[in-house]
């Protein structure tokens, strides 16, 4: 079986022909940062016109890259939601317009779904599992238990950690997208230089919160000599690292204490940072429990994740809901 994917819900519009073998025949992905750096973010309007103008040129070169033709897919699957709704409604209506056109089935894919599952496309990953989904958007703990069945345990209450990435970086101007720049600044920084506070750490919940963490980096700036030193930037981006690892060191063991996870994912944009995963790794073995992250080509949005939901979804019995534009759509 092999499924055309496409996801155009951001800022990166993407085609994959996957196979139900596994298989990743082509992931063209073509990303907008460099269009939008200029503005520190995403602008909706520019995006969804960039989707237009290029998701047909991408599809060609997905096709190509797998050495498929039209007929040789199965059925389509597109990302319906969550996202900037202008990038999805482009999506799903190129999907249908294909779907019709080639007489295959459409399925419209939960975003948030295709990074949950992604981890079961590069690696043998068991049911049940602890999913920390961490992107731009989104900043959750979640039970999964098996395709479509998913249960929240702690949610962020005000920023997802990416968001907060971003907006740190922004501060001290930093290019977007700022977790990057974060993780590579924080490499020549000493973490131990402010003293950011942790909120909700000590909370009888799992939930989190971000807000007052980026409060306080701004408050600090805000006192600083402009324009900002290197030495400062640096040493800020170490602290706001630490923290944001302390935070998520902090409640990711005292779920895998309560609940007895032996599995743990880490899956979405922020997954690609590799001290938050080794942050992570330590606490999981240490609790006996096993981490599975995918690759980091896989991390952020690609088409790829979205045609391997699509074939789990097929493969577990589910049908397909109707293919209808999503802002939001949550996964629980």
């Amino acid at each position: 079986m092999k499924i055309l994917g496409i996801e155009t819900s951001c800022d990166e519009t993407s085609v994959a022909i996957v196979t139900d073998q596994k298989q990743i025949l082509s992931n063209c992905i073509w990303s907008q940062i460099k269009i939008h750096q200029e503005y520190g973010g995403v602008i909706p309007e520019i995006a969804a016109r960039n989707h237009l103008h290029y998701l047909p040129r991408i599809v060609d070169q997905a096709f190509k890259d797998a050495n498929c033709k039209f007929d040789d897919i199965d059925a389509i699957a597109v990302t319906a939601g969550p996202g900037l709704i202008g990038g999805v409604l482009i999506g799903v209506l190129y999907a249908q317009g294909l779907s019709l056109g080639l007489n295959k089935p459409c399925y419209g894919i939960n975003h948030l779904e295709g990074h949950a599952l992604t981890p079961r496309l590069t690696e043998d990953v068991p049911f049940p599992f602890l999913l920390l989904l961490v992107s731009g958007g989104h900043c959750q703990f979640l039970e999964v238990s098996g395709v479509g069945k998913y249960t929240l345990l702690g949610s962020t209450i005000d920023d997802a950690v990416g968001e907060a990435f971003d907006k740190v970086a922004k501060m001290m101007g930093l290019p977007y997208p700022g977790g990057p720049e974060i993780e590579k600044l924080a490499k020549l920084g000493d973490e131990n230089t402010f003293d950011l506070p942790k909120p909700l750490y000590h909370a009888k919940n799992y939930n989190l919160s971000f807000s007052g963490l980026k409060t306080a980096v701004k408050n600090i700036i805000d006192k600083q000599a402009m324009p900002l030193s290197h030495t400062f930037k640096c040493n800020m981006a170490a602290s706001f690292q630490k923290v944001v690892g302390d935070i998520f060191v902090k409640k990711t063991k005292d779920l895998l204490e309560f609940y007895k996870f032996e599995r743990m994912v880490i899956a979405g944009g922020v997954a690609a940072n590799q001290y938050l995963k080794q942050r992570l790794e330590f606490v999981v073995h240490e609790k006996n429990a096993s981490l599975f992250t995918p690759p980091i080509s896989l991390c952020t949005d690609n088409a790829a994740m979205i045609a391997w939901a699509c074939i789990e979804k097929i493969q577990a019995g589910i049908q397909s809901e109707p293919l209808v534009p999503r802002p939001r759509w949550p996964l629980y």
